[in-house]
């Protein structure tokens, strides 16, 4: 993927994005409330103060790289807004969405992104958002996100885009199948299995030792 793009032209068009899905009756924004969503304090990491000519200055950056576009309104003499993601990447609305996630709050583990996702678009279970994230990953298709190597305290995998160039030790995402799946219940049962079996084979090769030896023993006891 060629697109690089900064951590502020990153957070405009996640906001336009964010925006578009979850208040369509006020999009597309102008500069004063892209500024406001650019700046909200809820579902934004890091939290920014930015001002109107940086956002304005930002807009500029991506409509250059062909992401974004003035959009004139009939009822308003005030300049509005728009992304052109969809236009340029063909991206569908779930993956709109996930990629307005991690424009906004970066790395994030699927049951975040579920979860997070859900003022933009409701995925119907995981495997939707697996299948998106997939597509995603596809190389034919972009790739436009990644999966980042486990880290130690994390249990779930997360996942990261592209669009600010390529992260170090970023995988493409690969996912079971979802007949395959196992929850977190099937999960400790597997341990407690395992934990069973690791000891009964260490029980077993106690008795051996032990037998092995009771044979030495008899043997040296004939001779």
């Amino acid at each position: 993927m060629n697109t690089v793009l900064s951590a502020l032209a990153l957070r405009v068009l996640g906001c336009l994005i964010e925006k578009e899905l979850s208040t369509p009756d006020y999009y597309p924004l102008t500069i004063n409330s892209l500024k406001l969503a650019c700046n909200q304090k809820s579902n934004r990491d890091p939290v920014l103060n930015l001002d109107e000519g940086t956002v304005k200055s930002t807009l500029d950056e991506i409509i250059t790289q062909h992401l974004g576009r003035q959009r004139p309104e009939a009822d308003s003499r005030v300049p509005k807004y728009a992304h052109r993601m969809e236009a340029n990447f063909h991206f569908s609305k779930p993956e709109l969405a996930i990629l307005a996630e991690l424009f906004l709050r970066g790395p994030q583990s699927l049951n975040e992104l579920r979860t997070r996702c859900t003022r933009m678009h409701v995925f119907a279970d995981m495997a939707e958002v697996e299948q998106a994230l997939a597509h995603l990953g596809d190389e034919d298709f972009g790739p436009y996100v990644v999966t980042l190597p486990a880290t130690a305290g994390r249990r779930e995998a997360r996942f990261a885009h592209l669009f600010s160039g390529n992260v170090e030790g970023g995988a493409t995402p690969e996912f079971f199948p979802t007949t395959a799946r196992t929850d977190v219940a099937d999960l400790v049962a597997l341990h407690e299995e395992l934990t069973s079996l690791r000891r009964e084979v260490q029980d077993l090769r106690e008795r051996v030792l032990l037998l092995e030896s009771t044979t030495d023993r008899e043997v040296d006891v004939k001779k």
